[in-house]
């Protein structure tokens, strides 16, 4: 048979198009991918990243340090800088919190050791971006103030530096022990002409980090100058070496580092560099990023968005740091020595922020690391009794809340990543949740813990109840059937911060909601955040809190006023709030499950608008291309995850929240050997909507995917369209988080009444369940009663209450309420911070005192201005005494004040001076303390007015952290007792 040519044509035009609408292959790169990494996303605005050379998850990280203070230098560079100061051989990426920058080389042409910081002569050079390169494994500049050229390379625990020098005189390079942080001791020893050994031992974020090195030279030198030790520096050191190079050849200097001794630094710069070349190393170095970057392939004609991808990708892989020598030697939470070859020990786990989306990435795309970082966990639990919240360089932090180490375990466990001892690690687990610090002693008696037990109290119950959840989940999978029981009522205790009248969670003081209540404001019930933003985190039973909302409909509602709401917040200033869409904040993780929640109420189409907004608007190819600190990773996972096209809301559910992709194809190389390539089929910057789905060639109508489907390779097609559609908008097709047995019956609040009042007061009580019912006791004796009416207190009693549902109870709460002498009133001539209000107007004489953490709600705090309060006792009265209490917390920038003065008249006209401290308040202390100032008055004297006068300190005194910032002083104000 013969074909007519133009039929042909169209016959293969029409395969040729069919072809490419359900191609399904893997993803392939067009060319190496370490070339769409920039290491400077991120460098600027408040990414807090470094551009420096690094490996993978390794121990050192070399990178110009241009910033030696401050929050936006906590990672040594800043990309609005103009001078160097040198190159240190540790940084952190992403963190809110400085620390790190040990053993900075600086060449220079000059044996001048100071660092220039003060405006005098030092070493410290003029650089631009024109002549700077970051690359994957490798970083160059040239110094403008001397025209050396500097570049960077790194092996897993040791480095290589090159310099080229313009001429073979003064060739110096300064080798600086005493850069940034406190240091508690440091040494160098010279070994021969062209080496150097020593340590640095300092203080900052970690308290006692400890740094070992060996350096070499390629070229002999002389130790020309050394500065002598500072004082209170035990042995601090800067040194100067100049290079004996006549024929003005590459200067190499490689450095080794352990944690552990010199030897170990000796031993990880043999094995790992040896005698190799600079080019040799950096060309491995970039090999293994590329192996590194090839486990996702993703295709797009945007070249913007790969960048953004792949930088990400880059980004999740700076942290956790390797923490063990080559011969399997680290230092352990105790500080002391310990060896294992079983397994990789790292260190730096941010993990209130990566639990949420950087370790699930691990458990698709890093399995053999993630079973590391668990044996890591469980070692530290041993080493030093409690799994790690934030740790960094063998010290715990006391940095952030939860123990999200925990859902990082059960997340892994779950997906079948068992390469731990797992009762060992389900022990270390309970124990973290069985702690009675931090709030849990509150919070396993009551169900919440109350604002004046400890600070942040919502967000810790909230998170708190999360970790429960995935206890609860590992422990029905080993069927531990009272483990599961109890932590399966622990996850449902967000019902107990859940405010049914304004459908926000709220801070519980004294079992009343915390008040005046503004939702936008930034305060100490929450962490990082406000209320807006915490209040939609019960990722582990939505179902449960749709229906303390009222329905999806209502969670709906309460997502669309979120994304609109005025991005304002009042209150104390956080800078973590950024990335603002309304109140939602990408910046901050609070927030960073909420875009798909519309999937949850049967809407994904509005998951899919505001996914493509987010990864379209708050990622950029720029400095400044990320929307707040980078987080280890965290902030990179979310990129990650989003662009792809799927989210991890609820780790431990072993389910992804599907948004809309950004990638016309992306494929995970999965370390079994397998694939799972996402594909999208008429994808556009309108066509973000998906208009039908295909797994593995068989429809998909489910707005989730499964771990499984991932893991077991495979495809998932997407069809897109430039309008919302119905497709997974149907009940069955939603995705479900949801407690189902264990239920708790949350308990009842104060929905009305004053604690501390005059005369009497009308109590209202409610509970967060509207069918649960209420009973009440006053005092201690006799039984409690049903609650069907207002009760009125008029007396100094206690109010105990509880709730019951089905037979099952609630905790019983009580409160202490306490009346104020009807004579006595206040009033206060300068206003006090709504967020530290300590009860109101009448806190300063209600007979409650405030204890020595501020956060707790019952101190009464000034910004940046003096105090003036008047008491009238309401007629003249015999008074002995009178006293005041103030705060000193200088961390939290709270001083005492600088004089206090009492007066007293009898005609509010007339007043008399009992004295004036005059207090010493900008001495530094590290010291929490509380102040009493006592005033005595003669025995004849009797008064009715009482004036208490402080003047507060103001700027901040200059050895303070907030100096620099132009900060305010707090004065913190608790009870005026007169007796």
């Amino acid at each position: 048979m013969k074909l007519n040519p133009l039929v042909f044509v169209v016959v293969l035009l029409s395969l040729f198009s069919c072809k490419k609408q359900t191609d399904n292959s893997p993803a392939s790169k067009d060319k190496p991918l370490t070339s769409y990494v920039n290491p400077f996303i991120g460098t600027g605005g408040h990414g807090h990243t470094y551009p420096g050379a690094t490996l993978p998850f390794g121990m050192m990280q070399l990178s110009p340090d241009t910033r030696l203070e401050g929050w936006d230098g906590c990672s040594g560079y800043h990309y609005s800088d103009n001078y160097i100061y040198g190159f240190s051989h540790t940084h952190l990426s992403g963190t809110g919190v400085s620390d790190y920058g040990d053993v900075l080389i600086m060449p220079t042409n000059t044996q001048v050791i100071n660092n220039g910081a003060d405006g005098k002569a030092g070493y410290r050079a003029h650089f631009s971006h024109d002549n700077e390169i970051a690359e994957p494994g490798y970083y160059k500049v040239t110094l403008d103030s001397t025209n050396i050229e500097v570049e960077l390379t790194v092996s897993k625990r040791s480095g290589i530096h090159k310099y080229v020098y313009p001429s073979s005189d003064n060739q110096f390079a300064i080798v600086d022990l005493v850069h940034r942080d406190k240091v508690l001791d440091a040494k160098f020893e010279k070994i021969s002409d062209t080496e150097i050994v020593g340590y640095r031992f300092s203080d900052a974020w970690a308290k006692d980090q400890r740094l070992f090195f060996v350096i070499k030279t390629s070229h002999t030198f002389k130790d020309v100058l050394q500065s002598p030790p500072k004082k209170g520096l035990k042995g601090a050191k800067k040194i100067a070496l100049q290079f004996q190079n006549p024929n003005n050849e590459p200067v190499y200097i490689k450095i080794g580092i352990s944690a552990v001794d010199i030897e170990g630094a000796r031993k990880n710069l043999k094995e790992e560099i040896g005698e190799q070349s600079f080019d040799a190393v950096k060309k491995s170095a970039q090999d293994l990023w590329e192996k590194q970057l090839e486990k996702i392939v993703v295709e797009s004609d945007n070249e913007d968005y790969k960048t953004n991808f792949y930088t990400s990708m880059y980004h999740v892989a700076l942290a956790p740091n390797l923490y063990q020598d080559v011969d399997g030697r680290y230092r352990g939470m105790d500080m002391e020595i310990h060896q294992t070859k079983d397994f990789d020990y790292y260190t730096v786990f941010s993990l209130w922020d990566t639990y949420r989306a950087t370790h699930p990435l691990y458990t698709i795309i890093e399995q053999d690391k993630t079973n590391d970082f668990i044996n890591t966990f469980i070692a530290k639990y041993n080493e030093g009794g409690i799994m790690p919240i934030w740790d960094l360089s063998a010290n715990y932090t006391g940095c952030m809340i939860g123990y999200h180490a925990v859902p990082v375990i059960a997340d892994a466990y779950l997906k079948g990543i068992k390469g731990y001892d797992v009762e060992k690690a389900f022990e270390a687990m309970k124990h973290s949740a069985t702690r009675d610090k931090l709030g849990l002693k509150s919070y396993k008696a009551l169900g919440f813990i109350p604002v004046e037990e400890e600070s942040e109290s919502v967000s810790k119950t909230l998170e708190y109840a999360y970790d429960d959840w995935t206890i609860s989940q590992m422990a029905k999978s080993l069927n531990k059937t009272e483990d599961y029981k109890t932590f399966s009522e622990r996850a449902q205790y967000y019902k107990n911060v859940f405010d049914p009248d304004t459908q926000f969670m709220r801070g519980r003081f004294r079992n009343t909601w915390f008040s005046p209540f503004d939702p936008y404001e930034v305060n100490f019930n929450y962490t990082e955040a406000n209320a807006w933003q915490y209040s939609n985190y019960v990722p582990q039973d939505i179902s449960g809190f749709i229906n303390l909302l009222g329905g999806k409909d209502k969670l709906e509602a309460n997502l669309d006023t979120l994304f609109v709401a005025k991005a304002e917040t009042s209150g104390r200033h956080q800078a973590d709030i950024s990335g603002l869409i309304g109140q939602y904040a990408h910046g901050n993780e609070p927030s960073h499950h909420m875009a798909y929640l519309y999937n949850f109420v049967n809407k994904p189409h509005k998951t899919q608008e505001k996914v493509h907004q987010i990864v379209t608007e708050l990622y950029s190819n720029t400095p400044d291309g990320i929307s707040g600190n980078e987080d280890c990773g965290q902030m990179s996972a979310w990129y990650i995850f989003s662009s792809i096209g799927f989210y991890p809301v609820t780790p431990g559910s072993n389910q992804y929240i599907i948004g809309a992709p950004l990638f016309e194809k992306a494929t995970f190389n999965l370390e079994n050997g397998k694939q799972f390539t996402v594909s999208t089929e008429n994808l556009s910057s309108k066509n973000i909507y998906i208009a039908s789905a295909e797994l593995n060639g068989n429809p998909f109508n489910q707005s989730f995917i499964n771990h499984s489907d991932i893991i077991n390779g495979g495809t998932l097609h997407f069809k897109m369209t430039n309008q919302p559609t119905d497709w997974a908008t149907k009940n069955n097709e939603t995705p479900k988080s949801e407690i189902k047995e264990h239920l708790i019956t949350p308990a009842p609040f104060i929905a009305n009444g004053e604690v501390a009042f005059k005369g009497d007061t009308e109590v209202v009580l409610k509970n967060a369940d509207k069918d649960a019912s209420i009973y009440y006791r006053l005092g201690y004796k006799g039984g409690f009663k049903l609650y069907d009416n207002p009760i009125t207190i008029d007396k100094a009693i206690s109010l105990s209450t509880y709730s019951e549902k089905n037979g099952i109870k609630s905790a019983i709460i009580e409160t202490q309420f306490y009346k104020i002498d009807p004579n006595i009133s206040i009033q206060l001539e300068t206003d006090y911070a709504n967020q530290y209000n300590g009860g109101g107007n009448n806190a300063l004489i209600d007979g409650i005192y405030g204890t020595k953490d501020f956060r707790t709600g019952t101190w009464q705090g000034y910004f940046d201005t003096d105090l003036v309060a008047l008491v009238d006792l309401g007629s003249k009265k015999s008074t002995d005494s009178i006293s005041v209490n103030f705060l000193q917390d200088q961390r939290s920038w709270i001083f005492l004040p600088s004089t206090v003065e009492i007066l007293v008249s009898d005609n509010n006209i007339d007043f008399n001076s009992l004295g004036k401290y005059n207090v010493n308040n900008t001495k530094q202390s590290e010291e929490v303390l509380i102040q009493n100032y006592l005033f005595k008055l003669p025995p004849s004297w009797k008064t009715r007015y009482i004036k208490l006068k402080a003047n507060k300190l103001g700027q901040l005194p200059k050895w303070h952290l907030g100096y620099i910032h132009d900060g305010r002083s707090w004065l913190f104000v608790d009870e005026i007792t007169i007796k």
